[in-house]
């Protein structure tokens, strides 16, 4: 009997508290019930007085951090794949991960600083087991003073001192700082944001502005950066240092206090009730980016892009004046139950006065955005157009609240991807691309399942806990949803439950693995309900059925296509410093469907063939080319004549690279850089500076859309691709090779690769 099983507990009970956690991601889902408790007054950005003695403030954890620290301690020790001890050693990790994380770039503390840290190397295991967080508000606090110091001088310098920068001389920035030594002493600090800002002030000064409207908007973006540090709250702080202990056993455990948690369900489920917006901070407004088709804002009519909210009530209550806060604590007063009402005081767009009240009545909307979709890619071939059916998965989800109460309409990732099939089956495919590119997983027995869709009866992964007890999860079904020809498509960002799926096909040799190496997390994840929100604690490791841990390594395709990915050393697994080892255990018993290895060797010549003559992959293999040699600098000029050299170098390089694609694909040749972006890279640069936090009502992001050019609407070369590779696979298979699809060959079959 194959046993299913999930890899998250379902969601539970949740006491709403202030969070400010996973703000660097955007994209977060809003709609659960609000918290009515009135942030902390803030600031206007503009009215900051640049006194650090003023505005800095130190942190005092509250009381239940001690007994919060004791539990989180606690599920570690029973329930963590490794058996932690907490000793010195670990005490030295914690240090050094906790100062990675705040300050991993070099920029605020001095080597005096690191040196007066010294005295808690050996001391923080003993500290966090008798739920003693105060080491770590030590740390926190110094930090957040040098931060505060550190801005206050950017804002000085553009704002205050109008003395010109010189950009005639020779000096450099480094790109990247980690690993560089900690400033000397403040002096040595002083110099580095001296140089800081003025490689932000040539940065602007580059794109023609003057120098007085680019003091205006850089004063104006470091004290956006300054208003958000000083909205920092206790709990940041404890989030914070958590993290940094919890990631020290792996990258993948983590405390979640109650609006994390719920953030983390509401993703995997794909719905929420709220109104339906994104909402991103704009000064000192919470503005709205854009509203949900089909949502409750949306059907109301009145809230717009670009409208600034100011006020919010709940029902017939008075309003909460939002001016200055924190978007995720505005966020926390607009989400609220389905039916219940939420009252907005807004300003539009283009006004300072106009303010009028919206009245929306919450609903439950839906985040389509990361279900499944599939479109039909057509590829020609020796004269002839084939259809190719493309299902797109952007993660294994599932609606674990509507399953726990036995709803029988409850969304899932494998019933998404069954209708979808059922559609693309009715419009007459050939073949089947199952795109998991930047799929990063989701429910473990989603995947399991998913395969069962392909695969009829039999074992799909192995899940090994911490006691070496093995557990097989896999299908009873004899019945398929698909059994034609199948390609999978990953890349580097394919992780945990998609390289589970991946794998499993590939062992079954039930179709062909395309792409580039997958990001090698292999490693499951339980959550486990606590007093105060939750812990995300890794409690197995799974394996293939052919007993390879996809850990580290992650799965390597039979067919690999260039990516970007590769010209990047921090992505996947095995560069995550606290990454769990890759190893293997026993396969298990299970039958190949085919021995596709004995074709793969024409499948990849094939492949390459096209390859050297395709002009998208000769781009993309040049993009990679580029990267790579760029990295070898990591100086950035700060001369304006040397700076603007290389920029024109760099705009020429893309422009011709691009023009020699446009030319192999038969179109007119780009005159300027500027047909070719017609987004500017510094608007971008200045958003993403401000220290948004993009809270989406439907998990898009805001500047998802921003990037279009147009060519957007051409094939996605991958997939064209991955089609061609499923015809030859056709055209191999009726040529006297094995079968495609049907039922397993005989024999036990215990590697492909």
């Amino acid at each position: 009997m194959f046993k299913r099983t999930m890899a998250m507990k379902g969601p539970v009970p949740f006491r709403q508290l202030a969070l400010a956690t996973l703000l660097s991601l955007s994209g977060l889902p809003v709609g659960v019930a609000p918290a009515l408790a009135q942030a902390p007054a803030s600031v206007l950005p503009a009215e900051i007085p640049l006194d650090v003695a003023a505005i800095y403030r130190e942190f005092e954890p509250a009381r239940d951090y001690a007994s919060t620290t004791e539990d989180i301690i606690d599920q570690m020790v029973r329930n963590h794949y490794s058996h932690i001890a907490f000793d010195d050693t670990i005490s030295a990790k914690v240090l050094d991960s906790y100062l990675e994380a705040l300050d991993g770039g070099r920029m605020y503390f001095t080597q005096a600083d690191i040196d007066g840290f010294e005295q808690f190397r050996t001391r923080l295991d003993n500290l966090l087991q008798d739920g003693d967080v105060e080491a770590g508000y030590a740390i926190y606090n110094l930090y957040h003073r040098r931060v505060i110091e550190r801005l206050v001088y950017s804002i000085t310098r553009v704002e205050v001192d109008q003395t010109d920068f010189d950009f005639t001389v020779d000096e450099n920035l480094e790109i990247d700082r980690a690993g560089v030594p900690w400033p000397a002493d403040h002096a040595a600090l002083e110099d580095l944001w001296r140089r800081q800002v003025k490689s932000a002030v040539l940065s602007l000064q580059l794109t023609d502005k003057p120098i007085p409207e680019v003091r205006e908007l850089l004063a104006k973006r470091f004290r956006s950066q300054l208003s958000q540090v000083l909205r920092t709250n206790t709990l940041d702080v404890y989030q914070r240092y958590m993290d940094a202990m919890t990631m020290t056993f792996d990258p993948h455990t983590q405390y979640y206090a109650p609006r994390a948690a719920e953030n983390f369900n509401m993703s995997m489920r794909l719905s929420l009730e709220g109104i339906g917006a994104v909402l991103q901070t704009d000064d000192e407004y919470t503005k709205v980016v854009s509203v949900v088709t089909g949502g409750p804002a949306d059907k109301q009519g009145e809230l717009q892009p670009g409208d600034r909210i100011v006020g919010v009530a709940q029902g017939d209550a008075s309003f909460v004046d939002v001016i200055g806060w924190r978007v995720d604590d505005v966020v926390e007063l607009v989400r609220g139950e389905k039916g219940s009402v939420v009252r907005l005081n807004v300003l539009p767009e283009a006004s300072k006065i106009d303010m009028h009240e919206i009245r929306i009545t919450r609903d439950t909307v839906k985040l389509e955005d990361s279900s499944a979709k599939s479109e039909i890619v057509e590829v020609e071939q020796n004269g002839t157009t084939h259809k190719i059916g493309v299902i797109d998965l952007p993660a294994f989800y599932i609606d674990f609240e509507a399953l726990q109460r036995r709803d029988p309409s409850y969304r899932s990732s494998v019933r998404d991807v069954e209708a979808l099939i059922g559609e693309l089956k009715t419009q007459g495919i050939e073949g089947l691309v199952v795109d998991l590119r930047d799929n990063g997983g989701g429910s473990l027995s989603e995947a399991s399942d998913l395969v069962g869709l392909f695969v009829r009866r039999g074992p799909t992964v192995q899940v090994k806990d911490a006691d070496g007890e093995v557990t097989l999860l896999g299908n009873q079904d004899s019945d398929v949803a698909y059994d034609g020809p199948l390609v999978v498509l990953v890349n580097r960002l394919s992780a945990s439950a998609s390289e589970i799926f991946a794998g499993a096909i590939q062992d079954y040799q039930r179709g062909l693995v395309v792409g580039s190496q997958t990001f090698g997390k292999g490693t499951v994840q339980e959550l486990i309900p606590m007093g105060d929100g939750q812990m995300k604690i890794t409690r197995s490791k799974f394996y293939r059925i052919s007993g390879e841990s996809t850990q580290h390594k992650g799965v390597m395709p039979s067919i690999t296509m260039p990516d970007l990915y590769e010209a990047s050393p921090d992505i996947g697994e095995s560069a995550l410093p606290t990454a769990l080892p890759w190893d293997t255990i026993e396969p298990n018993f299970y039958r190949p469907y085919t021995d596709l290895r004995l074709i793969v060797p024409t499948l990849n010549s094939r492949h390459e063939a096209r390859l050297k003559t395709d002009p998208d992959f000769a781009f993309i293999e040049a993009e990679i080319a580029r990267a790579r040699q760029q990295q070898q600098n990591n100086l950035l000029t700060l001369n304006q004549a040397k700076l603007q050299a290389e920029r024109d170098e760099q705009e020429a390089w893309r422009l011709e690279q691009e023009n020699k694609r446009r030319v192999a694909k038969g179109k007119p040749p780009l005159q300027s850089i500027d047909e070719l972006e017609e987004a500017s890279a510094d608007a971008s640069a200045d958003a993403a500076d401000t220290g948004d936090a993009a809270l989406d009502a439907s998990t898009a992001t805001a500047s998802e859309a921003a990037d279009a050019t147009e060519d957007a609407k051409e094939p996605d070369p991958y997939l064209v691709e991955s089609g061609k590779i499923l015809l030859d696979l056709i055209s191999l298979q009726g040529s006297g090779g094995s079968r495609v699809a049907g039922t397993p060959a005989g024999g036990p079959g215990q590697t492909a690769q």
